[in-house]
């Protein structure tokens, strides 16, 4: 599984050369435990190759911050990256919308121990014991993934400017049968945060994106993220993603795939944003600024007494490498991967966006695992 993987890199660190893109950084502060900036920018010089035609890094934390870019913007003009270019954001999505329910929480207009059924009836099918809010936050729900269009890039590159709604993907899930009862394992599946989404929207009449936008885009100050529903572009600066595919004959060929209509991801990976909003957001719901007491506790709680579980009910995913534990979410897109971490002290964050040219790939990215080695140093 794709997330067990994501573990494993993160535990263990903690092709064909295309144009040349120098590396850039800047640095904000020296001491003793301040990032690494010589390792850092080993790991981002190289770009664009095989594995990624760009990377955006931002390093913080007690010691100072680290900010780095590489790469190119498009492989047609070889020009520089653009360091504050906006990309898709994937699963760090799910830290927004776990973020709006709790806000939601505080409100009194949700409540974790209620029943889904209770809020969305007829959503899920009579073989589903109730499933209460919390389980869909911290994915023990046991609803199974809804319905896509294609399981193979090819299938669903020849469907990326169709729609399909989070509706049709939530009724395609619930009419099939749990995978088990609820509270009783964990299984990392977007269609908990689709669920989450429509639920934001039936408890407040607006849409997901505007209450995304108003619980926690606004506090934390995200003023280049949006949520772009059916509109396939990214609105703004952005740096082109592309995906490497391997044709008959044994060439590998980099299709752009920049423009892709992301509408079934919704709630659970949807969104546009910038490596300095996501930073904004980590620092700003660690400290309380956006989710208060007692609902931050969630954002921490992994539940307990299942095997192997370490999702919190707060969208993040615990790991603890060398004595120190990190809270982390990453996501990818076709074209783009980018994650979050951070310490609960926040002593030290990492932010990354790499153009990965395969971003869905079961294999860890060679530039990710030199970024993540680097920051953690």
């Amino acid at each position: 599984m794709r997330d067990l993987r994501r573990r494993s890199i993160l535990a263990g660190a903690l092709a064909v050369p295309l144009t040349a893109g120098l590396p850039t950084s800047s640095a904000t502060a020296h001491s003793a435990c301040a990032p690494d900036g010589k390792a850092l920018r080993a790991a981002l010089a190289g770009l664009p190759d095989a594995d990624a035609t760009a990377a955006l890094v931002r390093v913080g934390g007690t010691g100072g911050g680290w900010r780095g870019s590489s790469g190119v913007h498009d492989l047609e003009s070889g020009r520089p990256a653009d360091p504050d270019a906006r990309f898709r954001a994937g699963s760090t999505t799910k830290v927004v919308t776990a973020a709006a329910v709790l806000r939601l929480v505080a409100e009194r207009r949700i409540d974790l121990n209620t029943p889904v059924q209770h809020y969305l009836p007829g959503l899920l099918g009579a073989r589903f014991r109730p499933v209460t809010v919390r389980h869909l936050l911290n994915h023990t729900s046991g609803i199974p993934a809804g319905d896509g269009l294609g399981t193979t890039f090819e299938e669903v590159y020849a469907h990326r400017f169709d729609t399909l709604t989070p509706q049709r993907v939530a009724a395609s899930a619930g009419a099939k049968e749990p995978e088990f009862c609820p509270g009783r394992q964990q299984h990392y599946l977007n269609i908990n945060y689709t669920f989450l989404g429509l639920l934001i929207e039936r408890v407040t009449g607006r849409s997901y994106a505007a209450e995304a936008a108003r619980l926690v885009l606004a506090p934390a100050g995200m003023r280049d993220t949006y949520f772009p529903g059916t509109d396939p572009r990214i609105l703004g600066p952005h740096n082109r993603g592309y995906q490497a595919v391997r044709r008959a004959e044994g060439t590998t060929e980099f299709v752009d795939v920049t423009e892709w209509n992301q509408a079934d991801r919704f709630a659970a990976g949807d969104m546009i944003s910038t490596t300095a909003d996501l930073e904004r957001l980590l620092t700003d719901l660690f400290r309380g600024r956006i989710v208060e007491r007692p609902q931050l506790k969630e954002v921490f709680s992994v539940p307990s007494g299942i095997t192997g579980a370490s999702y919190s009910a707060g969208g993040l995913q615990r790991f603890e490498s060398d004595g120190k534990v990190y809270w982390v979410k990453s996501g990818g897109r076709y074209g783009y991967n980018s994650a979050i971490a951070a310490t609960r002290d926040l002593s030290r964050t990492l932010v990354y966006s790499v153009n990965s040219t395969d971003a869905k790939s079961e294999d860890a990215n060679p530039v990710v695992v030199r970024i993540i080695t680097a920051a953690l140093k």
